[in-house]
């Protein structure tokens, strides 16, 4: 079971990523049906024996699997729009992280918060705890509070990075010269690990991203003891 539960999406953790995986199951029972329906034609049609020596056009079954096909893929682009629209739209953002891509670690910069930045190293095979997770675990967690709507801004400082944490549904490119943004919302508290998934270099697999799900007061607490540090 364990197998068949790696080849499917994360757990989702924000409501976008939700929609992701609604839109994902949608689209797949479609794709089952076409691919049930045209096996079972072509089944048939090895099978059978009618022959028609006369047959030379049939406009009406031709106007058919032509209309056919183009409602089937309205059925999949209206909720693909919908989904777009929303993991574009900026929605009044609480807290505002700054990322910064660096050969190869992150750099992380709370814009809300006076001299509060740091950079995230993965941590090495060998300095890992007992309950560390190998190529996952960094050495400074982003904390962020849970129920919050979050701003993100991505940027590189070198070459192309992405940004990526799959249980949150977000992949945002950070690209030297210029800054990407996007938002989500953690409705459950937990730690939700990413990688970058861009090809940036030699170490590109050792860039890992951890983020820490928090409720409100911890962060508070957090963000104070950052501060005094």
């Amino acid at each position: 079971m364990a197998t068949w539960s790696n080849l499917g999406m994360q757990d989702s953790a924000s409501p976008l990523m939700e929609q992701l995986n609604f839109f994902h199951d949608h689209t797949l029972l479609i794709l089952i049906m076409i691919t049930i329906l045209v096996g079972y034609l072509m089944l048939m049609l090895f099978f059978n024996k009618f022959t028609n020596r006369f047959l030379l056009h049939g406009q009406t079954i031709e106007i058919i699997w032509t209309i056919l096909p183009a409602i089937v893929l309205m059925f999949i682009a209206l909720p693909s729009l919908r989904i777009l629209y929303l993991l574009d739209e900026i929605n009044s953002p609480a807290i505002t992280l700054k990322t910064i891509g660096h050969q190869w670690y992150w750099s992380y910069e709370y814009s809300d918060f006076l001299n509060l930045e740091f950079d995230s190293y993965m941590v090495p095979t060998n300095e890992l705890e007992t309950n560390g997770f190998r190529l996952l675990d960094v050495d400074n967690r982003i904390v962020l509070p849970m129920n919050t709507q979050i701003r993100i801004l991505v940027t590189a400082a070198d070459v192309l990075h992405s940004w990526t944490i799959p249980a949150l549904g977000v992949k945002v490119d950070g690209t030297p010269g210029r800054l990407n943004q996007t938002n989500f919302l953690m409705n459950r508290p937990g730690l939700f690990f990413g990688q970058c998934s861009e090809i940036c270099g030699a170490n590109h697999s050792f860039m890992p991203i951890v983020l820490e799900s928090s409720p409100t007061n911890y962060f508070i607490k957090w963000i104070t003891a950052m501060n005094t540090n």
